[in-house]
């Protein structure tokens, strides 16, 4: 198949796997958002990095920056984007949630702070976004519904990042809240 970057299987082996229905609704809008079939967008999340010898390194090193910039106020760390996907290219690079208390307002500084050591792995770039914690019940915004989609909670204190994440996996798999895309670019309908 000259031009495209899917892989030839030599060999595929057969898996079945049972999933709560909801879970499965979830994965199956995913993967028609983008515009996969369901078999190929469970392949490419399953070959996203999930190794801890692939990821336990950039996993601390993230913690360990997130903990030392805003101690007692870090919340959650939830790593997203295509670098979770599978589908990073030479120049994605990898995609961080910073969840701080409600108290810290966000500004610019806060970017400030944290750029002044630019953290890299594997040659990527990682770019951190700050974010408040989304309020239990509220329409979630449409980063906490990509990160829901996409997303892998590194660094949860309380919990509350989790059980946010559950809700909005939820409402997306309800149908409350609906990924579409205009321009090649994704919008939820429904977020706030």
């Amino acid at each position: 198949m000259k031009g495209t970057s899917r892989r030839p299987l030599a060999r595929a082996a057969r898996v079945l796997l049972r999933l709560p229905a909801d879970l499965h609704q979830v994965l199956a809008r995913a993967a028609a958002a983008e515009g996969l079939s369901f078999n190929e967008f469970c392949c490419r999340r399953l070959r996203a990095p999930a190794h801890p010898d692939d990821t336990s390194a950039l996993r601390a090193i993230v913690i360990d920056r997130a903990r030392a910039v805003f101690s007692r106020r870090l919340v959650g760390v939830v790593v997203m984007g295509s670098w979770v996907r599978g589908t990073a290219v030479a120049a994605s690079d990898i995609d961080l949630l910073i969840a701080i208390d409600a108290g810290t307002t966000l500004t610019r500084e806060l970017y400030r702070t944290w750029d002044e050591v630019p953290l890299t792995f594997d040659g990527r770039v990682i770019d951190a976004h700050f974010v408040h914690p989304p309020k239990p019940g509220a329409p979630p915004t449409a980063m906490w519904c990509e990160a829901a989609v996409d997303g892998l909670v590194w660094y949860d204190a309380d919990g509350r990042i989790t059980r946010r994440l559950a809700e909005v996996r939820r409402d997306i798999a309800e149908g409350r809240v609906v990924r579409g895309f205009a321009h090649g670019q994704p919008y939820w309908k429904g977020a706030a």
